[in-house]
């Protein structure tokens, strides 16, 4: 699959927690499974994570009803601690996560490849959902 002319797209946040604690709570598998929904109606029953270059993640998403679900997944292509995470998905999009801390703040931003299927906009607003549920949980744990 060719992936040229990707469109990227941004989410950002600013964490209430040094970058520390926000990268523990970003790459914990016990961290994920708490965190990664977009909606009250979704949850994260299991979540796996060999966060090194060549390491393989995975995040089983599921509705709540049980009436759907799918994996999430890929391999790291570079990981710098508390800075930086890059990974490739299994369709070939790339995910790049970038840690800014400064004291008690963490800048988090995401930059992410569009697939095709859904309008970017949906896709942005389901990304930035997750990210705030990480600044939620992050901030209240």
């Amino acid at each position: 699959m060719t992936i040229e002319n990707r469109t990227k797209v941004t989410v950002e946040t600013i964490v209430n927690a040094p970058v520390e604690k926000v990268w523990q709570y970003w790459i914990g598998p016990e961290h994920i499974t708490k965190w990664n929904s977009a909606s009250d109606d979704w949850h994260t029953p299991h979540a796996e994570n060999d966060v090194r270059i060549g390491g393989k993640f995975l995040a089983r998403m599921e509705a709540k009803d049980g009436s759907m679900g799918f994996d999430f997944g890929g391999v790291y292509d570079d990981v710098k601690e508390n800075e930086l995470i890059v990974y490739s998905l299994g369709d070939g999009r790339q995910v790049e996560v970038k840690f800014a801390g400064s004291g008690n703040e963490t800048h988090v931003t995401e930059i992410f490849d569009a697939e095709t299927e859904n309008p970017v906009e949906l896709q942005k607003s389901g990304w930035q959902a997750i990210l705030n549920n990480f600044k939620k949980y992050t901030e209240e744990n």
